[in-house]
């Protein structure tokens, strides 16, 4: 491909498109639904598109929050979060929980969901969820652009001290992963995807 096929831009300088398309570039990406709470004991649920796992031993998840958002405040005050996986079934229920709303008010509640205790964590899951990991805080850390100047976003990371998966996401002690059609975020102000078991393929590494 040649130069000449190729829209360029630099970001400091604009795309120049009707839309961002740098994050419908990185796409598709996990939703992190993250379930929370303060120290007053008011809970707070919202979905996050910057989501992904960093590690295997142990466990690390994380999310990236534009701008300090309830979510990221009551996880420096607690140390604890949950994530829930967002499924097909959930996706008109885990979009309610997107609105701007003040700390005290129970997007569990508006967005018509239960909320189940966890187990080694004070934080409710999605009961709805088929999947939630109990997690404690790792590291927040605030993004700092390639000049060193501080982002007005923050990553908070995870170690997952906690699994719930629902016993029909499992066939012969392996989980099944688009049994539970989970949804990804795919850019624009609200593309998503389906993951469905028809579009799933395996690649065996050559190792």
């Amino acid at each position: 491909m040649t130069d000449k096929d190729l829209y360029f831009y630099e970001p400091s300088k604009g795309h120049g498109l009707k839309h961002d398309p740098f994050n419908a570039i990185i796409a598709p990406r996990p939703i992190g639904w993250i379930s929370s709470r303060d120290t007053n004991g008011h809970v707070n649920l919202a979905p996050y598109s910057f989501f992904n796992a960093f590690a295997y031993v142990p466990p690390i998840i994380g999310f990236s929050s534009t701008n300090w958002k309830d979510t990221v405040e009551n996880i420096q005050q607690t140390g604890e979060f949950v994530w829930n996986l967002a499924t097909m079934d959930l996706a008109k229920h885990m979009n309610a929980t997107a609105a701007h709303v003040a700390p005290e008010v129970d997007e569990f509640e508006i967005a018509g969901l239960t909320a189940v205790p966890g187990k080694l964590v004070n934080v409710p899951r999605v009961g709805e969820s088929p999947v939630a990991f109990e997690c404690k805080v790792s590291d927040i850390v605030r993004l700092k652009g390639a000049d060193g100047k501080e982002a007005d976003a923050w990553l908070t990371l995870g170690e997952v001290v906690a699994v719930h998966i629902d016993k029909a996401m499992i066939k012969d002690g392996v989980y099944q992963t688009a049994v539970a059609r989970p949804i990804v975020r795919a850019g624009r102000r609200g593309d998503y995807f389906e993951i469905k078991p028809e579009n799933m393929f395996e690649m065996v590494r050559p190792d």
